[in-house]
């Protein structure tokens, strides 16, 4: 059994990228990228207006001729003076010769002329070229999440493609017996199968949409069969239960008959002891425990930070929070505590039904407050870590 700090190294030194892809931008939200993008042009790509008013050669002059309109898509090679004026609109390209735009509510206008009541400074209103980005400069480094502004970004720079990590397919194998599908009659003896629709719904969060769920019953061949066909498809196997030590979890060993390396089992921690993390070749296994607050838990913790570095993601771990306590807590386990809780501004509280099995607080939960396995008692008003969950 390992501390959860050795858990967590182990799964992030053998979290490997996945293999990068040409994507197009549009299709990209979700992605993380694989290379630098350079800007291929200047942003905005000439002088722009950012009112709407009139653009001039600025001057101790109130009064100005108006002598052309410039509007967005507009390009005029106009020769100005400096007693004229051109009516301009937002975005619109700005004659070479102008040097500044006052707003329209600071005029008087009329057909032909206009009147400035308030002088603006020179160089006032104008986008000046490359004021976003220059040509050739870095547009965003490896390792940039695509986000809705990012790709907008990418799309008016004139970027079709770019170079991403590909995402990991995920496979759920969930085992029990006693399980049936949510919609069935529940029969003496059976419970409803929650933790697939729980796990896809929490790959989701981290931009893993498409999974596939196998289910099987407890036994050794069952259990060899399912995982040497799902070991073969997939860069990433979550398994539901059969990872404890009792006389029909064959979990464990169904995966060392596959060779699936281990590269650890069990965890110094409460709830979630019983998880097995290994390897095959470049997919990843997880045999998560039964219990879904078990299973969730251990997916934040451990399988959140291994499938972010396989996308690409540079930080592949939550940031922290710290809040008061506003109870005492005691630690008499000699593990490591993650305890469901929700914070505010300044206090957090520690919420009732932490039973392993129990997810009707975890609903309500926005954190997992964190206690050292070396902390035996944190008092009410003292400092604590937690780790915001979605």
């Amino acid at each position: 059994m390992i501390k959860v700090e050795e858990a967590l190294t182990i799964i992030e030194a053998n979290s490997a990228k996945m293999p990068a892809q040409q994507i197009a931008v549009s299709k990209a939200l979700g992605y993380v990228l694989a290379e630098k993008v350079i800007s291929p042009i200047h942003m905005p790509p000439f002088r722009q207006s950012a009112m709407d008013g009139y653009a001039f050669i600025h001057s101790i002059k109130h009064q100005y001729d108006i002598v052309s309109t410039s509007q967005a898509g507009d390009h005029s090679n106009l020769k100005l003076n400096a007693n004229e004026a051109v009516r301009i609109f937002t975005g619109a390209f700005v004659p070479d010769a102008a040097d500044t735009v006052v707003m329209q509510e600071h005029v008087i206008a009329n057909k032909n002329s206009i009147l400035i009541a308030a002088m603006p400074a020179k160089s006032a209103n104008i986008r000046p070229k490359g004021e976003q980005i220059a040509k050739d400069d870095i547009v965003f480094e490896a390792g940039t999440l695509m986000t809705p502004a990012a790709i907008g970004f990418l799309a008016s720079l004139g970027i079709t493609e770019i170079k991403v990590h590909k995402k990991p397919k995920v496979a759920i194998l969930v085992t029990g017996n006693e399980l049936v599908k949510p919609g069935e009659k529940l029969k003496k003896g059976k419970i409803y199968e929650s933790n697939s629709v729980m796990l896809q719904a929490a790959l989701e969060t981290i931009g893993i949409k498409k999974t596939k769920v196998y289910s099987v019953k407890d036994n050794l061949k069952a259990t060899k069969k399912a995982l040497k066909s799902i070991l073969k498809k997939y860069d990433i196997v979550l398994i539901s239960g059969g990872i404890s030590v009792g006389d029909y979890d064959f979990v464990k060993e169904a995966l060392l008959q596959n060779d699936v390396k281990e590269l650890f089992y069990k965890i110094n921690q409460k709830p979630g002891k019983p998880m097995f993390f290994g390897s095959k070749n470049e997919t990843l296994v997880f045999a998560l425990p039964g219990n879904p607050a078990s299973s969730l838990t251990n997916f934040y913790i451990y399988v959140v930070p291994a499938i972010k570095s396989r996308i690409g993601f540079l930080e592949i771990h939550k940031t922290k929070v710290i809040r008061k306590l506003n109870s005492d807590l005691k630690n008499n386990t000699g593990k490591t505590l993650f305890l469901k809780a929700k914070y505010n501004e300044t206090h957090v509280e520690v919420l009732d039904s932490q039973s392993s099995a129990m997810l009707n607080t975890f609903a309500v939960a926005n954190s997992l407050l964190i206690v050292p396995e070396g902390i035996e008692e944190y008092k009410k008003g003292q400092l604590v870590t937690l780790l915001p969950i979605d």
